[in-house]
């Protein structure tokens, strides 16, 4: 790679950008046949964040993988980054992670101490998870891919699903949204300095301390990590289309910057697809901003987890969980199934 080239020109989307939209991917995976197995505990066709397998009555074994293209040009933040995605379905399953393998996909004329640097951002950002790096399996490509595959445990009788919300229940979160907006902002220059570091300092940010207090919560119905499919997207899986969730845009955590780019209509592609697979079963109420609705459906990378529990244990939860990250908000609540699975306020 020349020197001085940004990372983020070598790819066409970036981060969590780069996933498939939610639609296409239920349409694919609905047509694949799948093997049964009493252990299996949870699968891919549930579209929960990792699958569960148990090896005894108090021990199952989460798995997880993820990777994409290059968010930022820093290829240690990018590496530890995207070690940060990856390790966060562990904490969203209720578990915790312990082995990760790494994937890498580089472009021949990449320097050396470039890929190291990415690996190195992964490494750090595993250790501090708690996990060993054991290997990997790196091939070349026109465009840089790095991510891993992560191996955690749970306990099975404690395992945290993204169904299984309740009426009643109020839905936490606990990252800012808008780094989809700010990263595509960031491409031709629109970012403060300040801005872009905030948000890049959340994505390398684990879910680790959030993910214990969630997990060690009394009586949580449901969580999910927000990532590519944005809140709208991940919201709409956890109505299940058994009940309906209210969010208010009016306590969305923001980050600095992205709601004037939101404004002017700096959103990234992937925004639109999460918007259009949940349209048909959402209603926006008169009065929300359209720049918050463009926030809700932003693709986010390495985002906050979104939890759903019964109002007196959310706000219990909410100050404890604010101690380790400050963002955390309640950002809406969960009612009997009316004629949409969202509703935004």
């Amino acid at each position: 790679m020349e020197k001085g080239q940004r990372l983020t020109e070598m790819t066409k989307a970036s981060g969590c950008a780069a996933k498939l939209g939610p639609g296409a991917l239920d349409e694919i995976l609905s047509r694949l046949p799948n093997r049964q197995d009493k252990d299996l505990l949870v699968g891919y066709d549930s579209s929960d964040d990792a699958c569960v397998y148990r090896v005894s009555d108090r021990l199952a074994i989460v798995e997880t993988v993820d990777f994409f293209t290059p968010i930022v040009d820093d290829p240690y933040m990018y590496g530890q980054i995207a070690a940060a995605n990856a390790i966060s379905d562990i904490y969203a399953m209720g578990g915790t992670p312990h082995l990760a393998m790494n994937l890498l996909c580089v472009p021949g004329c990449m320097d050396r101490e470039i890929i190291r640097a990415i690996l190195a951002g992964g490494h750090d950002k595993a250790v501090e998870a708690g996990c060993v790096v054991a290997g990997g399996h790196s091939i070349h490509d026109d465009e840089p891919k790095y991510g891993m595959c992560v191996t955690g445990f749970v306990d099975p009788r404690r395992i945290l699903r993204n169904v299984g919300a309740q009426p009643g229940d109020l839905l936490i979160l606990t990252k800012a949204l808008g780094c989809g907006v700010l990263t595509t902002g960031a491409k031709v220059d629109l970012v403060a300095e300040d801005d872009y570091a905030t948000m890049t300092r959340q994505m390398a940010t684990l879910n680790k301390e959030t993910g214990r207090l969630i997990a060690a919560a009394p009586h949580v119905h449901a969580c999910t990590d927000v990532t590519g499919f944005g809140l709208l997207g991940h919201a709409y899986e956890m109505s299940g289309g058994s009940v309906t969730l209210v969010l208010d845009t009016k306590a969305f955590p923001i980050l600095p910057g992205a709601q004037k780019l939101a404004t002017m209509g700096i959103i990234p592609a992937g925004a639109y697809r999460n918007y259009d697979h949940v349209q048909p079963e959402m209603r926006v109420n008169s009065g929300v901003l359209r720049s918050k609705v463009d926030l809700a459906a932003d693709p986010q990378t390495s985002g906050g987890l979104l939890a759903a529990l019964p109002a007196r244990d959310a706000m219990a939860l909410l100050p404890r969980l604010q101690e380790v990250a400050p963002m955390s908000r309640i950002v809406g609540r969960v009612e009997e199934k009316g004629d949409t699975r969202l509703v935004l306020i």
